[in-house]
């Protein structure tokens, strides 16, 4: 049995496989589990294989690679015009292979280890930044129900924030003042890691546990004398 292309369905647990021959027949229709898929396909001689861009795609490519397969990975949305049945596994592997044999298909780029971790950095930069809209917005809500009006920007809640905690005001309690408190420090938490996140040259494994620490910062949500 000699596999020209392979069409491979990625999946958790169990991964799909479809292989044809040089003249189109299919000569491999079977469902590996993870443990052996490396395995299996360590047996085939070299050939073209065809996947899906999804998480761990990238992965699965350094490792048929390792196996001295030609690897390409595909968009979904250009993969699903070649299911020519119901969707389910076995069919979404035979329309990879199908699809991994079109001249005019566009592949997408390979991705190094380095590429993923810029990746994975702006994605867990963009968690802090929601994270912290999230907070000033709740912010602005609880003190506008106090008749206190906040502009939307971060930069203007940072500037008027610590006057309005240092101002007297009969509708901010105790609790209020001890609840805007906290929150101000965990936006300005927030803030002062930005830097840190937003290079992959500066996101050490130390620097980022680093940025975990509450230390007061150049740019800070709290009136002065408050800060921890």
């Amino acid at each position: 049995m000699k596999v020209h292309i392979l069409g491979v369905d990625l999946a958790k647990n169990v991964f799909q496989l479809h292989g044809v021959d040089r003249k189109g027949r299919a000569v491999l229709v079977r469902r590996v589990r993870r443990e052996l898929l490396l395995k299996v396909l360590g047996e085939l001689e070299p050939c073209l294989m065809g996947i899906e861009a999804s998480t761990g795609a990238f992965y699965w490519q350094r490792q048929f690679e390792k196996l001295g397969h030609a690897v390409k990975i595909m968009a979904p949305q250009y993969v699903k015009p070649f299911v020519r049945r119901q969707k389910n596994d076995s069919n979404d592997a035979e329309a990879i292979c199908t699809a991994v044999q079109q001249r005019n298909m566009r592949f997408v780029q390979k991705k190094t280890l380095e590429q993923q971790d810029i990746q994975a950095l702006h994605r867990a930069r963009q968690r802090l930044v929601n994270h912290r809209t999230a907070l000033i917005s709740q912010m602005r809500g609880l003190l506008l129900d106090r008749g206190i009006a906040i502009a939307v920007s971060a930069t203007r809640a940072r500037r008027l924030i610590p006057k309005i905690l240092s101002e007297s005001n009969d509708e901010l309690t105790e609790m209020m003042r001890a609840l805007s408190f906290i929150m101000a420090l965990e936006a300005d938490h927030l803030s002062r890691r930005f830097p840190i996140w937003a290079h992959h040259k500066l996101a050490t494994p130390e620097r980022c546990l680093q940025s975990n620490i509450v230390r007061p910062g150049p740019e800070t949500f709290l009136p002065r004398g408050s800060r921890p």
